[in-house]
């Protein structure tokens, strides 16, 4: 079992603070987010995240009744109903479990790029939110343990990033924010820097140094001016008639080459 169930019932206080936190501002100010479904509470529960608070809905106990409580994290557990959930929600269907994320203070530029472990992912003005969390989903699975997040990009707190990411993002270093043309030539001195082009550019391949593999939004790709940065440029041949991949499929195509050596 999760833990004791108390049945601490919510204040319609804390009901209307959480029901303001899918808006950005609100969760700046308060410092906090949401974290929503099983699997995305479970990773968050083998984390060093700090929870504030975990709401359930009862009748949804069947989904949620087997996560493994954490020795030595308490916090308390508020049962909500339906209606008080939808309120706060994003799933049509719930699974009935959510937790109140306090956000991290992320490290400086430059102490991420020490400290990373694996390949680092850099990201300019990815500005839909479950493509932000689908990147960062497929990071974790491909060992890149860093995201660096340009200005003007999808806040990574947002319900749809979090729930996008599966949780992966309790696993990974995000520093957002970042102003690219500016930090290149840092992140360059540690990683061979590989730009990405929907047409031009040497098919993806094994690469022996640590990669910092950017890329752009959908819709526009990367600015020459990152593009002109990269040590090297890859494109994704097709032998098809479709337009494009989407970013999370290139995405993942480009971190899976990066893993071979």
């Amino acid at each position: 079992m999760l833990m004791k169930f108390d049945g601490q019932s919510i204040s319609q206080a804390q009901l209307k603070k959480w029901a303001k936190l899918h808006d950005a501002k609100a969760r700046q100010e308060e410092g906090i987010f949401l974290a929503e479904g099983v699997k995305v509470v479970e990773e968050l529960l083998t984390s060093d995240w700090e929870i504030l608070a975990l709401l359930v809905m009862p009748e949804k106990v069947k989904y949620w009744e087997k996560l493994p409580a954490e020795a030595g994290r308490t916090f308390p557990v508020y049962q909500l109903s339906r209606l008080q959930w939808q309120k706060i929600g994003q799933d049509r269907e719930p699974e009935g479990i959510m937790a109140v994320v306090r956000i991290k203070k992320p490290p400086s530029l430059s102490a991420a790029l020490s400290r990373a472990a694996g390949n680092v992912l850099v990201l300019h003005e990815i500005n839909n939110p479950r493509n932000l969390g689908a990147l960062a989903r497929s990071a974790h699975w491909f060992g890149f343990s860093t995201i660096i997040l340009s200005v003007n990009s999808a806040d990574y707190t947002n319900p749809k990033s979090v729930r996008a990411s599966m949780g992966s993002l309790f696993h990974l270093t995000i520093v957002p924010e970042i102003d690219l043309s500016a930090a290149l030539p840092e992140i360059k001195k540690s990683f061979f820097l590989i730009g990405s082009h929907i047409r031009r550019g040497v098919p993806p391949h094994a690469v022996r140094k640590r990669a910092a593999l950017i890329l752009g939004n959908e819709s526009h790709g990367l600015p020459d001016i990152l593009l002109k940065a990269a040590d090297e440029q890859w494109s994704i041949p097709g032998s098809g008639k479709a337009d494009s991949l989407s970013l999370p499929q290139a995405a993942a195509i480009m971190m899976y080459e990066c893993t071979k050596k």
